[in-house]
């Protein structure tokens, strides 16, 4: 794919699949494109907005990172409010999903960290995994280019 020109097209859609796509987006990062890409060709459509634990459910969003050793299984992950310094603290579950405080389980960040902070917030960003120090985003990216690589070596 790389080097491909990728032909876009554009379509309709009515408000709520509109507000669907919203739901399942991540702030400021997504566009309508990556969340359907997201949903229908990376093999997540079975979570719809972070939807709590399913049977037979698909891997979380976190799964790329766990089989590359980046993360382990309950591995911590954890965001400051930065005004009032309340801390939230998640595990990430053997199957790349995000457990919560309350044992509810989410295969994206943002749904799990807004069930949590109460208001939307960007998951990628703002959770830190505890062991590296460093946010979700960071190795989201990192994992980004990793597969540009690969897919360059295999060209």
């Amino acid at each position: 794919m790389i080097g491909e020109a990728l032909t876009m097209v554009r379509i309709e859609i009515d408000a709520e699949v509109f507000a669907f796509l919203q739901e399942n987006s991540e702030p400021l990062v997504d566009t309508p494109n990556t969340v359907l890409r997201r949903l229908l060709l990376e093999g997540t459509a079975a979570v719809q907005g972070g939807a709590d634990e399913q049977p037979g459910r698909g891997p979380g969003a976190l799964m790329p990172f766990l089989e590359r050793g980046w993360i382990k299984p309950d591995e911590a992950l954890h965001h400051v409010k930065k005004r009032t310094g309340q801390t939230f603290h998640a595990k990430v579950t053997p199957d790349g999903w995000i457990r919560i405080a309350d044992g509810r389980e989410f295969a994206l960040p943002s749904p799990a960290l807004k069930a949590q902070v109460g208001t939307e917030i960007n998951g990628w960003g703002q959770y830190t995994v505890l062991s590296a120090g460093k946010p979700l985003q960071f190795l989201r990216e990192q994992l980004r280019l990793a597969q540009l690589r690969e897919q360059q070596e295999g060209a």
